[in-house]
């Protein structure tokens, strides 16, 4: 049974940890298993948790994401008039096919080791592996992004955003941070930091929306208890104020060079469940 506080409170949790780099996932699956939340009635909550982090990535990136579906509309009738992709005519149509490479792993990924990653959940030492292996990926991260000349949209190339994608599709793994990931793999590709930190979260638009129509039919067979729909709902506003905050919080974080700080929360947070784990 899902209570307002554990809905607030996870809704909270999705917010926060779907854009900082500290895994949504990992803290979700822990959460819910101390609190013994569980069942497929909660299936539901989960999808609308990604809706409220997707509100999130609309009200910050609303201009990005309008521009690159006018640019969308101006490709079809490119290709329809006989004119070709133009993949370098702008900045924006190359950032959407960049966002589009990296969005291929990621989907392949998903699809073929999506049973791997559903039973990973089932144990909290994985989850903790995850956040160790997150920790690692942060801390390299910081000191490669101060180092050499970075790249722009127009001097990054196609295997650049396909190693990020590639990233983002081990972030499946529970434990392992979306956001840290794929920064990870932009600022080993040389991205500069304001591109790796505006690329990882555009490409994690279609990645959410993916997981939220993938998931949506089961969630929606399994149903839902109508007396859970208001903790439900509060959880899902309060996931996309705090994705917001979240998202904004990073820009100025990555800009600073200081995701090394979060290296040593997740390492903390893996050795505390790890301690859980052992005691229970």
């Amino acid at each position: 049974m899902l209570t307002w506080f554990e809905g607030i409170f996870l809704g909270l949790v999705q917010g926060l940890a779907e854009f900082l780099p500290i895994s949504s996932s990992g803290h979700l699956a822990a959460l819910q298993y101390i609190f013994g939340i569980e069942g497929e009635s909660v299936l539901l909550f989960a999808v609308l948790l990604h809706v409220g982090t997707l509100f999130s990535l609309l009200a910050v990136y609303y201009k990005d994401l309008w521009e690159l579906l006018k640019e969308l509309c101006f490709t079809i009738k490119d290709l329809c008039t006989g004119k070709g992709l133009r993949i370098n005519c702008n900045e924006t149509r190359r950032l959407g096919f960049m966002i589009i490479a990296a969005t291929i792993p990621t989907a392949i990924i998903g699809l073929l080791f999506n049973d791997f990653f559903s039973s990973a959940y089932n144990s909290m030492y994985v989850v903790a592996g995850g956040l160790v292996f997150t920790g690692v990926l942060l801390m390299v991260a910081d000191r490669m992004g101060r180092k050499g000349r970075r790249k722009d949209v127009r001097t990054m190339k196609f295997r650049n955003a396909v190693l990020v994608g590639i990233f983002q599709g081990i972030a499946i793994l529970p434990g392992v941070s979306r956001s840290g990931s794929t920064l990870f793999g932009g600022l080993f590709g040389g991205l500069n930091r304001e591109l790796a930190v505006r690329f990882a979260f555009l490409i994690s638009v279609p990645s959410i929306l993916g997981a939220v129509i993938l998931e949506a039919p089961e969630a929606f067979e399994a149903g839902m208890d109508l007396s859970l729909l208001g903790p439900v709902m509060a959880g899902m506003a309060v996931a996309a104020v705090s994705g917001f905050v979240a998202i904004k919080t990073m820009i100025k974080v990555v800009s600073r060079g200081k995701l090394s700080y979060f290296s040593y929360y997740v390492w903390a947070a893996a050795l505390a469940l790890i301690i859980y784990m052992a005691a229970a």
